[in-house]
């Protein structure tokens, strides 16, 4: 099997780990990769990176200094389930959970007695599950991002297909 299609291979049949089990204590503090998001009925939900622009020396040099970036950066962001600066999270509002919503949870959103953002991080813990993988740097984590967003796992992404499919 070549590099490629081992990646491909852990980022749809890998270890599962789910987001209500977050943080994953496995996962390096530091490292650029590629991540597949799951639905509990094992549909393909979403693939997401890490690490843009990072080369490896980036990576080495923020894990000498223990600080954290990259994947656990980015799933940790997705796991808070705030929408700020996360399109993943504003994806899973916008398609998954507003159309669950009722008029309750609508007035009780609009009179700020419930926080969107707490219902996004609910959902995410209570239905989504993700594998990843770390690539060398930022430049093959987008790559590889690229090539499944256009179909390398033999479907699309539901929340970020290829842009002539939304």
């Amino acid at each position: 099997m070549s590099p490629l299609e081992m990646q491909l291979h852990d980022l749809k049949n890998g270890p599962l780990h789910h987001f209500s089990d977050w943080p994953n204590k496995d996962m390096p503090r530091a490292a650029a990769g590629v991540y597949s998001i799951w639905n509990k009925s094992d549909d393909f939900i979403y693939v997401g990176m890490a690490g843009n622009g990072k080369t490896a020396d980036d990576i080495a040099a923020a894990l000498a200094k223990g600080r954290t970036t990259g994947l656990r950066d980015r799933l940790g962001s997705h796991a808070s389930g705030r929408r700020s600066g996360d399109q993943f999270c504003v994806y899973v509002q916008d398609l998954l959970l507003l159309p669950q919503l009722t008029s309750d949870h609508i007035d009780k959103i609009v009179t700020r007695e419930l926080a969107i953002d707490r219902l996004v991080r609910d959902y995410v813990h209570a239905h989504l599950s993700y594998r990843y993988v770390i690539t060398e740097d930022g430049k093959a984590a987008l790559e590889l991002e690229r090539n499944i967003i256009n179909g390398a796992l033999g479907d699309h992404p539901i929340l970020n297909p290829p842009a002539g499919m939304r």
